[in-house]
């Protein structure tokens, strides 16, 4: 009976100890909810006090001054959601990175166990195929063809294009050699199509290797299509290297000497919102980083006019990117910005005739980034000022104009300010044009790459397939 009642009370205070820990650890945990809340409280007070003072603050303005106040209050607003935006946009691109490896990696699978199974069926018909080669390897039998078998296709297709390009998806020389490539065999399948418009500048013996029993339009369209995605991979990888330079290179940077000491009243030289805040960059990085771009297409043996296109399509996202930046920085919307904003125009300008590149269109990308740098340096103060300015900002919208001489800020005390009197002229000049309601430039948009007809003057009996490629089973017929 005492055992039975020592067990009892036993399990009578485990019970209560159990219980005791239980109250306890509700208690942590609803202070912790009250400590959160109380922090959640003080962040809405101090929020609801500082818009209480921009209130009051904003009453004791004139109402040119309230218009001006509201419109950067609206921006600030703005840009904060932009860069939550942005910051929700990278955790997105990083899983889709991470969802787009493990799918590599399952297509990876899937190709090897193909071309293990094309292999052994290869490995099996190998005695055959070495006494096909003898007989078709006469030169005068040669008919512009390659022969493989049907089970060999897998291989074929893997060992060319997919998994190379899979692998070397962030690799610019490697996708610029494909690219070369891809549009080098879709100029063959149009010169030895057979169609007479793609013909005229064959010679006889390219005439005798044209196909006269199929058609391979179809296949055209499909190598075409694979080109325009090899082709923007391609400026991707381009534009995810320059783009952390433009801020810094071509707006921040002093290429020239001594206007550091010209810098507008109250700023100092600050890191870039849309560049990397650990590096500073010069324009000499980034012309170092066009060359060795233009040595990689042009020595790869890409189409000029392929290159010409991928040139301007960089040359807009310089533009864009600095441009959008001037756009929402007071600190270097000045008349020393301006001055060494058009000097390093000019020293990209001089690149592109180095390279014979000034008729590819990149040069015409740049205006609006010339048009804003002359503005800053254009006077602002009579009428006839503000017609000059609207004769010569052609290039940018109406909401540009404004914006850039509402930022303005002067280099020194003996300047003065951009009146709104004088930005009331300039809209008032500027209404007939009837601009669409853009302030900020779309960086990534992409024009349309035309590939141009290259024919080639080897003849089909000529070519030589590279061991390295692995394509051994393909024969000539």
């Amino acid at each position: 009976m005492d055992a039975y009642m020592m067990w009892k009370l036993l399990e009578s205070l485990t019970g209560d100890r159990l219980l005791e820990a239980q109250l306890q650890e509700q208690r942590r945990e609803h202070e912790e909810e009250m400590e959160t809340l109380k922090d959640q409280m003080e962040a809405l007070r101090e929020e609801m006090e500082k818009q209480q003072e921009a209130f009051f603050q904003t009453l004791q303005l004139s109402p040119e001054a309230q218009v001006e106040f509201g419109i950067q209050q609206e921006i600030t607003r703005l840009t904060n959601e932009n860069l939550d935006l942005k910051e929700l946009l990278e955790k997105l691109e990083k899983n889709e990175r991470k969802l787009k490896k493990q799918l590599r990696i399952y297509m990876k699978k899937v190709q090897d166990y193909e071309a293990d199974q094309a292999i052994i069926q290869t490995e099996k018909r190998r005695h055959e195929l070495n006494r096909q080669v003898t007989v078709q390897r006469k030169e005068k039998d040669f008919q512009g063809m390659l022969e493989y078998c049907k089970e060999d296709e897998p291989l074929l297709i893997r060992n060319l294009i997919s998994e190379i390009l899979l692998k070397h998806n962030d690799d610019f020389e490697m996708t610029s050699f494909w690219l070369a490539n891809t549009c080098r065999l879709l100029h063959c399948l149009k010169q030895y199509s057979g169609d007479t418009g793609f013909m005229t500048q064959n010679t006889a013996k390219q005439n005798e290797h044209c196909l006269k029993n199929f058609d391979l339009t179809e296949y055209r369209q499909v190598l075409s299509d694979l080109s325009i995605q090899i082709y923007q991979q391609l400026i991707k990888i381009a534009e995810g290297v320059l783009q952390p330079m433009i801020v810094t290179a071509v707006l921040e940077n002093e290429s020239i000497q001594g206007l550091s000491g010209v810098k507008p009243m109250g700023y100092r030289k600050r890191s870039s919102s849309m560049g990397d805040s650990d590096n500073s960059y010069t324009l000499e990085a980034i012309i170092h980083q066009l060359n060795t771009f233009h040595s990689v297409m042009y020595d790869q043996g890409l189409d000029p006019e392929i290159i010409q296109q991928a040139v301007k399509q960089l040359f807009y996202m310089i533009n864009a990117v600095a441009l959008n930046n001037l756009l929402l920085r007071k600190d270097v919307c000045s008349w020393s910005t301006g001055v060494q904003l058009r000097f390093n125009i000019s020293q990209l300008e001089e690149w592109l005739r180095g390279k014979n590149l000034h008729q590819s269109g990149a040069a015409k990308t740049l205006e609006p980034l010339i048009q804003a740098a002359q503005l800053l340096q254009l006077k602002k103060k009579t009428s006839e000022d503000a017609e000059a300015i609207c004769s010569l900002c052609t290039s940018l919208t109406t909401q540009q104009i404004v914006k850039i001489l509402n930022l303005y800020t002067p280099v020194n005390e003996y300047e003065e300010r951009v009146t709104v009197a004088f930005i009331r002229n300039v809209q008032a000049h500027l209404q007939e044009r009837k601009d669409p309601p853009q302030l900020l430039l779309d960086f990534k948009f992409m024009f349309p790459v035309l590939f141009p007809f290259n024919p080639s003057s080897l003849t089909m009996d000529s070519i030589h397939i590279p061991a390295s490629l692995g394509l051994e089973f393909l024969n000539k017929v």
